[in-house]
């Protein structure tokens, strides 16, 4: 049989099979619920219209379907941050990959949301590790994971406008359900590296780019206050292309987060400068070094999207990098999410790993469930709407075998905005078609 026919025959069993209506109540009864800021044992959640409707240890309303979760636990669905899930298949092969940019003229505007395939193979594969939603950020040099070149990313190139752009695209949040409306807010943040990465983008020296991202702002300021002149080519020449100028004026009146790639701790405190003195509000992603500086981090008010399992000098940048990151930072009370491995898509169900990985090395259990669900969406200006148990939240509730964060759970029922998904992936699928299979397809039989 060939390969195209298994890869629809996956597709079709993926796309059609049928998850629970939104509109029937659901009620999960008897399990250790972690709402994402606290613990209610024996406790109950109520799902309808897509809604959790209560949570406590009331009985089950009258009607509801209803989940025995007697000896497992009840969590929010996990956050993937600085995730590439529904934006890539291979990384390496361009076809696949819709995150990363090339145009010299386009690098700030990049949208990364008009890419995204709700048919992804790496959207189930997820889901069986809990994750329910994402934040899908574009690729750039400094980027966590996958197979990233300088060449193939936002802002390189000759000629033209600014080159090569500081800025790698704008992120967008998805939800992980079984249907083609996976978007739940474009342009929730602009992506950009500092560090190393950042350097050698603006010519080889830190200094060079923290002057180059000043004189930016500047040019995005002027623009916002003479769009007029612009239109009429009464304002002088701007280095960059009017869709990243328009794309920038949030993030320089300090209403869009900067999720800024940045890794050693004396480069953290120059962007926290730059922040300071430009008015721009900063997500920091990486900063392995981070606990050498964590008290101001805390005191800029700035969250950190981090690895707690990154621990090797893999260069200069990390000379300090430690397994108790995220507890230093936690105790600090920097507000901090744990991503996953290789660009959190085709490894974001390790997310979880990781967080008990931090478990293990100081940071509470309550702050590493916190880290997984509730802290990504207040970082993203969407606390309240999903990420934790709560009446009026989005039904984003996975039921588990037992603790989340131990690697042998298992998910025995997912439900995405009130709706059950199916327990099932690719590979999975292709596990069950070819073991014990009697007679085997006719490629296979010579």
């Amino acid at each position: 049989m060939r390969l195209s026919h298994i890869l629809a025959g996956a597709v079709a069993a993926l796309a059609f099979a049928a998850p629970a209506l939104a509109q029937e109540t659901v009620a999960i009864v008897g399990g250790r619920v972690l709402t994402g800021t606290s613990v209610i044992e024996g406790g109950m959640v109520v799902i309808r219209d897509g809604k959790i409707v209560s949570v406590g240890t009331a009985a089950a309303p009258a009607g509801a379907r209803v989940i025995d979760a007697t000896g497992k636990v009840v969590a929010p669905g996990f956050v993937a941050v600085d995730s590439g899930l529904a934006g890539t298949e291979v990384g390496a092969v361009g076809g696949t990959n819709e995150l990363r940019n090339s145009a010299n003229t386009l690098s700030a505007a990049f949208d990364i949301s008009y890419g995204l395939d709700p048919w992804s193979f790496t959207l189930p594969v997820a889901r069986l590790g809990g994750i329910t939603r994402a934040v899908v950020v574009p690729q750039h040099p400094g980027s966590s994971g996958g197979h990233v070149h300088e060449d193939e990313t936002a802002g390189a190139g000759d000629g033209g406008y600014q080159t090569p752009g500081l800025f790698a695209g704008q992120a967008a949040v998805i939800d992980l359900g079984q249907d083609a409306n996976i978007l739940v807010k474009p342009r929730v943040a602009m992506v950009a590296p500092f560090g190393e990465a950042g350097a050698d983008i603006a010519g080889g020296a830190r200094g060079a780019q923290f002057v180059l991202f000043k004189e930016t702002m500047a040019e995005v300021r002027l623009y916002a206050r003479n769009k007029s002149a612009y239109e009429r080519a009464g304002l002088r020449d701007l280095s960059l292309s009017r869709a990243d100028l328009e794309a920038l004026i949030p993030v320089a009146d300090g209403t869009l987060p900067l999720i800024v790639s940045v890794h050693r701790a004396s480069d953290i405190q120059q962007v926290l400068r730059l922040a300071r003195e430009e008015g721009i509000k900063l997500i920091l992603d990486g900063a392995e070094e981070g606990w050498l500086v964590a008290g101001e981090i805390a005191s800029a008010g700035v969250p950190v999207l981090l690895n707690p399992i990154s621990n090797l000098p893999a260069d200069f940048e990390m000379r300090a990098a430690r397994m108790e990151n995220a507890a230093a930072l936690n105790a600090a009370g920097v507000v901090i999410a744990i991503k996953g491995n290789e660009g959190s898509t085709h490894r974001a169900r390790e997310a979880r790993y990781n967080a008990g990985n931090a478990v293990s090395h100081g940071l509470p259990y309550g702050a590493a469930i916190a880290a997984l669900t509730v802290n990504p969406a207040r970082i993203f200006g969407m606390g309240g709407q999903f990420g934790q148990i709560a009446p009026g939240a989005a039904a984003d509730v996975v039921v588990w075998s037992g603790d989340p964060l131990e690697p042998l759970s298992q998910p025995s029922a997912v439900f995405i905005d009130g709706v059950e998904q199916p327990l099932t992936s690719r590979a999975l699928l292709l596990r069950d078609r070819y073991r014990q299979q009697t007679p085997m397809p006719p490629a296979y039989r010579n």
